[in-house]
């Protein structure tokens, strides 16, 4: 797959997460090494007023959405992958004012699991911000996300 339509369907299934839409996240970079997004700073994201700290569950969400959307430059075509585990290790708080970038890679794709790793970071991606490794689950190519994905799992079609 080529890098612009890896982007293209990066910034396709980016659209659809109704959270990243309110969070402003856009799709930086794709190719085959992973998948790069950015949170872009804004008042909404500060967990802490009196110090501008940006608030976990942006970062969180910016790392688990790097990670899981990571699948699609390790996969030959879309699977819905969601997550298994998560671990975020925080280093140092967000500078206020600066965008915030999530990288990440999937370095082991088994039959079931796909292992991927990554990290936030601002100016420079030697200093993160955190780092992440989190585990998805491949439910195969044939699974389909939307309104009747919950229905199609209890009907034992995954």
């Amino acid at each position: 797959m080529s890098d612009s339509s890896l982007i293209a369907m990066a910034e396709r299934f980016l659209s659809a997460l109704k959270h990243c839409q309110l969070l402003h996240m856009r799709v930086a970079h794709a190719d085959a090494d992973g998948m790069t997004l950015i949170l872009p700073w804004s008042p909404a994201i500060v967990g802490n007023p009196q110090t501008g700290a940006v608030h976990g569950g942006a970062l969180t969400t910016l790392l688990d959405t790097t990670c899981g959307m990571a699948t699609l430059c390790a996969l030959p075509r879309f699977e819905v992958c969601p997550t298994l585990d998560l671990r975020i290790d925080y280093m140092h708080a967000a500078e206020a004012g600066k965008d915030i970038f999530g990288h990440a890679q999937c370095y082991r794709v088994t039959r079931d699991v796909i292992f991927t790793r990554g990290s936030a970071y601002q100016d420079d991606p030697d200093r993160p911000i955190c780092q992440v490794v989190g585990t998805f689950m491949r439910l195969g190519p044939q699974v389909k996300g939307g309104l009747g994905f919950g229905n199609r799992l209890k009907e034992g079609d995954a």
